[in-house]
């Protein structure tokens, strides 16, 4: 039996298309999409295929309008953060627009105290450099010859203070905060957009319902779930944004106890790290324990500065911020990573502050999203809730 050249998926396909041009007036170009996706949900390999080759386009897209959509998402991030305060006025009767003025203007003033801060106390610490590096040097050598003294074997023609140096650069510490608070310095350039399209987003908090009630129409149930994410997006912002600044205060403070220099400036590092969760905490304590080897040369002291960068983050990250934030809000370790090296690649470093709140947020968005609630189970710290019955939640 001779098979036929076109299946009869095939002609019912075709003669569906020719018919919709035909009755209904539908563009060719729409046709033959509908026959593209139709053929893809056919055959496995082929919406794979499909779907790598549109997440390709989106990576490439996402690196080259970095220009703008950094901004946008900084934008973004200040509005959500600035909303309980704007509804706030709003509430007490001031006027949208006024209270879209107050609110920025605050804002403004918060983080230029933030960036001016920071960058006096970097200027402070590289004309200090050459002092830091003589001490670290001489630190090194008291180790070396500590270490030479447990034993009758001589290490000296084998570890030299000199080796040691070209292993440990004491620079690339301050080479990289200088080199992220010139990525910051050279965005401040774009701060009159960033506030610009923040005081626009909150100018539209007022209508905004609106239009999304509009454009919803009849589906209640898409309008709660929009309104969820919404919820869930602040909530998280908001509490991160406060555990993070409790945990840069006590941070800095320790430092100034410790009697370590630049506290605020080391509180400072501890705030906006503490967005990365598990690595950025202990990236943050780096410069703290250098800088107490190099200013004190002493192991308890070190150790000292260390345990309190412990127990601070314990307390806020492992204990206060999850029992605020709930088990839905985590995102793996493995998540975190590698969501820090994805953004930092596309944005830069404020790519990688912003890395795991934006991850979050496309978290919470795939939680609520039935087709691809899946991923967010992928991406969650915790396995799936387990019923009663005894078998994992369905996604």
């Amino acid at each position: 039996m001779v098979e036929p050249a076109l299946s009869y998926g095939t002609i019912s396909t075709i003669g569906v298309v020719f018919g919709a041009r035909r009755i209904y007036g539908v563009p060719p170009s729409l046709c033959q999409d509908r026959m593209i996706f139709e053929r893809t949900e056919e055959h496995p390999g082929a919406r794979f295929l499909f779907i790598l080759a549109c997440l390709v386009v989106v990576v490439y897209g996402l690196k080259a309008a970095a220009p703008i959509l950094l901004p946008t998402a900084m934008a973004l991030f200040l509005a959500v953060l600035s909303l309980p305060m704007m509804l706030w006025l709003s509430h007490h009767k001031v006027p949208a627009g006024l209270a879209t003025v107050i609110t920025v203007l605050i804002f403004v003033s918060l983080v230029g105290l933030l960036i001016l801060a920071g960058s006096s106390s970097v200027t402070v610490l590289q004309a200090n450099l050459d002092l830091y590096q003589d001490l670290f040097v001489q630190r090194v050598g008291a180790v070396i010859d500590w270490a030479d003294s447990l034993s009758d074997f001589d290490i000296t023609p084998y570890v030299t203070t000199a080796a040691i140096m070209d292993l440990i650069d004491p620079t690339w510490v301050v080479d990289l905060v200088r080199g992220a608070i010139g990525r910051i310095a050279q965005f401040a350039g774009t701060t009159f957009i960033v506030f610009l399209i923040m005081a626009f987003m909150l100018g539209e908090v007022t209508v905004f319902p609106e239009k999304i009630r509009y454009v919803l129409g009849e589906n209640g149930g898409d309008e709660d779930r929009f309104a969820k994410v919404v919820t869930e997006v602040q909530t998280y912002l908001g509490i991160k944004t406060m555990v993070s600044a409790a945990t840069g205060l006590v941070l800095g403070l320790w430092a100034s106890v410790m009697q370590l220099e630049f506290p605020l400036l080391l509180g400072l590092i501890a705030l906006v790290l503490n967005y990365v969760p598990t690595v950025g905490s202990m990236i943050a304590a780096v410069p703290a324990v250098l800088l107490s080897i190099v200013l004190f040369g002493s192991v308890p002291h070190a150790l000292g500065v260390a345990m309190g960068y412990v127990v601070v983050n314990v307390l806020f990250g492992n204990i206060l911020e999850p029992n605020l934030l709930g088990r839905r809000l985590g995102l793996s370790t493995l998540v975190v990573i590698l969501s820090l090296l994805f953004w930092g690649w596309a944005w830069g470093p404020l790519g990688a502050l912003l890395s795991v709140p934006l991850t979050v947020m496309v978290k919470i968005w795939l939680e609520n999203t039935h087709d691809l609630r899946w991923v967010a189970v992928l991406l969650d710290k915790s396995p799936p809730p387990v019923p009663v019955g005894g078998e994992a939640e369905a996604v």
